[in-house]
């Protein structure tokens, strides 16, 4: 049987969109290992089909972090048989690459997002000029290269000439979901419940407007689920605008677990603002999570974002940040009930289409060649 390691950083359980590779590795007959790192609030591993391997380090951020987890991720890919390795994101591509070098491994790189752009880098100069030299030298050397969306695809393929194919964040249609009530999962039932979730709730992503805005939504909960690097700030600024009884917070949790809330909810929000490159061409894995849970979607209007809801009419676009005029566009939607039923009946159309089943025809096609 053929091996094939995946790589990313992450602590590898709530990641959906590599939980899909791997399993779609699996489905073509390989052997599959996904490498990650151990946290401090690291999640129980889960039960997969494949293996999964934490590396334990040191540091948890910053160049001490990212250079301790390259050099030990080289390390581990140099010592393992490998056929296939599996590349997510720039910040494991530079062993990746060194290694399949070195050893004559074909390589796939998936790229989740453009990230030499996001607003963690555009102001720290030294740090970004660092990676983007790492995706320069490597990028064009590379033949099977994956990104999220057609806007992010066409930057890339300008920049460097790469043909790049085209895989969206789009979970399986599962038809046969037990969903819980409110009730069993201790939310209120006599109130509309709002939702952000995500894995990246961080800044310019639209958490501080949002919890503002509940300032002016006396009779609507907010539930904020996932991580990010301004949770905490949103967690203080709920506290001092003595919102705490109108939003609250759940942490990072399998998407098993996750979409039980997500379906329980009356409209999902995704609200990066467009500050930098990468919000500006961003497709989130919630926008489909909610349309898969059949609740309507809330929305900046990006580009990529607003053709999903424009195209399928699953929802509506906010007209701004500010944070009234963002709680009156979520108090005018929630009031259309008629316009949310409606938007509920186009979000089950639309799953039958926007599918795992449909999407990873893509990714088939591509490791077919190595199986």
């Amino acid at each position: 049987m053929k091996k094939a390691i995946v790589s990313v950083i992450n602590d590898l359980v709530t990641d959906q969109r590599v939980d899909k590779t791997c399993s779609t590795l699996v489905d073509l007959g390989f052997d599959v290992m996904l490498v990650g790192r151990k946290k401090k609030d690291s999640m129980p591993l889960p039960d997969r089909d494949y293996k999964l391997h934490r590396m334990y380090l040191i540091f948890e951020k910053g160049p001490l972090f990212y250079a301790e987890f390259n050099i030990r991720l080289f390390f581990f890919l140099l010592v393992r048989r490998a056929n296939l390795l599996f590349s997510n994101d720039l910040d494991t591509l530079l062993p990746n690459f060194l290694v399949s070098r070195i050893k004559g491994i074909p390589i796939v790189y998936d790229s989740h997002e453009y990230f030499t752009e996001t607003p963690e880098l555009v102001n720290r100069k030294f740090v970004q000029g660092v990676w983007k030299r790492i995706e320069a030298w490597i990028f064009p050397k590379l033949k099977d290269i994956i990104t999220v969306n057609d806007s992010i695809a066409g930057l890339f393929t300008e920049k460097y000439g790469n043909k790049v194919k085209v895989i969206r964040n789009i979970p399986p249609n599962r038809k046969t979901i037990n969903t819980k009530s409110r009730q069993q999962l201790g939310l209120v039932e006599d109130k509309p419940i709002i939702l952000l979730q995500g894995a990246g709730i961080n800044i310019q992503r639209g958490g501080e407007e949002l919890v503002e805005a509940m300032q002016y939504l006396d009779d609507v909960i907010l539930l904020i689920i996932g991580s990010g690097d301004v949770i905490d700030l949103l967690k203080k600024m709920t506290h001092d605008l003595g919102l705490d009884e109108r939003i609250t917070f759940y942490p990072k949790m399998p998407f098993e677990h996750l979409r039980q809330y997500t379906a329980c909810a009356d409209i999902g929000l995704t609200i990066d603002k467009n500050t930098n490159i990468n919000y500006r061409y961003s497709l989130p894995n919630k926008l489909f999570d909610y349309i898969h849970a059949g609740i309507p979607v809330l929305a900046s209007p990006l580009v990529e974002i607003k053709t999903i809801i424009d195209t399928y009419q699953v929802g509506e676009t906010i007209d701004g940040h500010l944070p009234v005029k963002l709680a009156g566009s979520i108090r005018q939607m929630l009031s259309d009930t008629d316009r949310l039923a409606f938007y509920r009946v186009n979000c089950k159309r639309a799953s039958e289409e926007l599918n795992w089943d449909n999407e990873k025809k893509v990714l088939i096609e591509i490791l077919q060649k190595y199986a």
